[in-house]
């Protein structure tokens, strides 16, 4: 079983590319550089962070590793409950072509199965909060689902809701959309299995979540497809695909504080900047304490000693 237990150092160097010349890079993400092997792909976590679907060019440091630990780590609890593509973590079992690159690889990679991603982004709201708030405030929906009046920022949602999105390119904004269009685009049966998928997923982390004081207000899921059959694949249930709220300080009716990259978007919305290319460099004081947060998270769920 790999060891998804990986320490991180905010003095590491930040990584914001890879450079692998004897790999065959196919893509790189807002987050991800990813690299092919046939049936196979490397998915290397960089240090960058987006917000508001920009790339921002100041990296996190230790946020590759944060996001690949604890990926790994919910593809394990989650395995039961449905398949991913996870393969491994472990650098001497990629390809040998891989080995050179070892030092920027460690910790950061992960080696997974190739399906075909499906066309929207699976998210789960177990809490009112950001776009679905807004959203709520206005029409008293969240993508068109009707809610009783009256709830107040951050209440919890029983049952959580399903509200999937579109997939937009880099630089572009996801689109909230309604489960018919979800159904629209990848079929009927389809958009019923992910959203099954979606919610059991959500329910067993956000059950291991609040044993060690966090809540998951909402989270993130990618599909692919893979000989017919559904697999999660991409991360799962990172800083950077869901909102993390300590239990002891929750209170709704209110923003709470966090364990993901709301900081970041925070503080960009309190300064001049139009939420377009290109993103503004972040302060020390932002970059240190949100890097502070994501291995708080990690420790918190995964009980990882970040200091060996």
């Amino acid at each position: 079983m790999d060891n998804y237990n990986i320490a991180t150092d905010v003095t590491e160097p930040v990584v914001l590319k890879t450079e692998c010349p004897d790999l065959a890079l196919c893509a790189r993400g807002k987050v991800r550089d990813i690299y092919d092997f046939g049936d196979r792909l490397l998915l290397v976590a960089t240090d960058r962070i987006s917000a508001f679907d920009v790339v921002l060019p100041t990296g996190i440091p230790g946020k590759g590793r944060v996001l690949t630990a604890l990926s790994a780590f919910w593809f394990q609890v989650t395995a039961d409950v449905v398949p991913n593509h996870l393969i491994t973590t472990e650098v001497d079992a990629f390809p040998p072509a891989c080995r050179p690159y070892r030092e920027i690889l460690q910790g950061r990679s992960m080696l997974v199965k190739k399906t075909k991603p499906l066309s929207i982004e699976c998210i789960v709201r177990g809490y009112l909060s950001g776009s679905g708030w807004a959203e709520y405030q206005k029409t008293g929906t969240v993508c068109g689902i009707p809610l009783p009046a009256g709830l107040l920022e951050s209440c919890r949602l029983d049952p959580p809701l399903f509200t999937p999105s579109t997939k937009a390119e880099q630089g572009a904004h996801d689109i909230n959309i309604t489960f018919h269009e979800a159904a629209s685009q990848v079929g009927s049966e389809l958009a019923e299995r992910v959203r099954g998928a979606s919610l059991a997923l959500y329910e067993r982390a956000r059950a291991h979540a609040l044993e060690r004081g966090i809540i998951i207000a909402d989270t993130k899921f990618e599909f692919g497809l893979l000989d017919g059959n559904l697999i999660l694949i991409d991360e799962a249930l990172t800083p950077d695909s869901s909102r993390f709220w300590p239990c002891d300080t929750y209170t709704p009716g209110r923003s709470q504080p966090s364990f993901d990259k709301q900081f970041v978007r925070d503080y960009l919305k309190s300064i001049a900047w139009g939420m377009q290319e290109p993103g503004p460099e972040l302060p020390p004081d932002i970059v240190e304490r949100t890097s502070a947060k994501y291995q708080e998270a990690l420790r918190r769920l995964t009980e990882a000693d970040l200091s060996s």
